[in-house]
């Protein structure tokens, strides 16, 4: 209705100078847009310094300043109106503000703002996030101590963190996983406890667990504990003497080797399913017998025992003639092989000898068939004078006559 009691002249003024701000104030924010403010998060370490930079492309000399989480100036170009000595000017130009800030506190978190004077001023926005380290890790486990077969739990606790701490956990070269929980405190702090559960063998012993702590703030942060672990005997009888065969008459002597943690501190001989020779003697861990004979055949045991159980070992002894070959048996086959050279090498001796003596028979007879024919006149006084039975003819042709 007011408008309506306005002139048309004083009408059309109203709408020009509403025109004339509205054209003015969408320049503005092209050009502040055109001018392009930027700059980046921080993430730094409690303590450690943050570098917070204000970027400008294209500016049209336009004034940069930067302002804390309270909107506080921090920077006007390259004045600091606040008080507070930790704050640096690193680089000041047309196109950047670059400050730092040393020495940083749990309070200096929050989000820092990169101003534009412009109408209306342009902002951009870095959040700047302090990162708190845990503490050492507490590495606690259950028994100090695991026999063979139990289960033992270890737990690693990363204390006082921001953020939170992820906690790894290895065996030798073996990951493994445990169960986290996470209790947070205060200021967004946090402590992260893993507990791992794990059965251990013999061949856990004196291996490492290693508690390894992932943060951002840290690295390579970690503890770890060797297992002691207690395992049964384990138990070797060793024949000391003889080399060979046991025979009769002959010297036996076994050494019984046991060796568990804590080390065995019992080790009997037993023969098994029969009683102990009269005059076996048995010294600590060795079994000594003399003069043998067939009636000590039977299987002698080693028996071992700690604190963790006991274990064995059998030998068993069979006593063989005194006239027994106790060479092994690829000496035998030697032996054997021996003897057939032999004996074939006699046979083509013997082979050759009769060969010889036969071709020598042959020719001698060839030779007194033909003696006397040599100086006859013709075929059939050759005949006549040759020997071999010759003469027996002419004697009946003789006594013929």
């Amino acid at each position: 209705m007011a408008i309506s009691g306005l002139g048309s002249h004083s009408i059309s003024l109203f709408f020009c100078v509403i025109l004339a701000t509205l054209l003015r104030k969408g320049a503005a924010q092209i050009s502040a847009q055109g001018q392009n403010l930027v700059t980046n998060n921080v993430s730094v370490v409690e303590g450690e310094m943050a570098i917070i930079s204000c970027r400008v492309k294209n500016n049209d000399d336009s004034v940069i300043q930067l302002l804390n989480p309270n909107r506080q100036t921090i920077y006007f170009r390259d004045v600091r109106p606040l008080k507070d000595s930790r704050f640096q000017l690193v680089n000041f130009s047309d196109n950047e503000l670059l400050v730092s800030l040393s020495n940083v506190s749990l309070s200096d978190e929050g989000r820092y703002v990169c101003q534009l004077y412009t109408d209306p001023p342009q902002e951009a926005y870095a959040d700047i996030t302090v990162l708190v380290p845990p503490g050492n890790p507490i590495l606690e486990s259950r028994e100090e101590i695991v026999s063979e077969g139990n289960e033992t739990e270890i737990t690693c606790t990363a204390m006082g963190s921001r953020p939170a701490s992820t906690i790894k956990w290895m065996k030798g070269d073996q990951p493994l996983q445990g169960e986290a929980t996470v209790e947070e405190l205060y200021d967004r702090m946090f402590t992260v406890t893993s507990r791992l559960r794990l059965t251990v063998s013999k061949e856990d012993d004196g291996v490492a667990v290693i508690c390894i702590i992932d943060h951002p703030a840290v690295k390579d942060f970690q503890a770890q504990k060797y297992l002691e672990v207690q395992y049964k005997p384990e138990v070797k009888i060793v024949v000391e003497f003889p080399e060979g065969l046991t025979r009769e008459g002959e010297n036996l002597e076994l050494t019984c080797n046991a060796k568990g943690k804590p080390q065995p501190h019992q080790i009997n001989w037993l023969k098994v399913d029969d009683d102990f020779p009269s005059h076996a003697v048995i010294t600590g861990s060795d079994l000594f017998i003399e003069n043998l004979n067939k009636s000590y055949n039977g299987t002698y045991r080693c028996v071992a025992s700690n604190l963790v159980g006991e274990a064995y070992d059998d030998y068993i002894l069979y006593v063989y003639d005194s006239r027994a070959d106790g060479a092994p048996q690829k000496i035998d086959h030697a032996v054997i092989g021996g003897v057939v050279a032999v004996v074939v090498f006699a046979m083509l001796c013997l082979l050759i000898v009769l060969g010889r003596y036969f071709a020598r028979h042959k020719g001698t007879y060839f030779t007194h068939e033909a003696k006397g024919a040599d100086d006859a006149a013709d075929a059939d006084t050759a005949i006549i004078n040759a020997e071999g039975g010759h003469n027996n003819s002419d004697d009946k042709k003789e006594y013929y006559i």
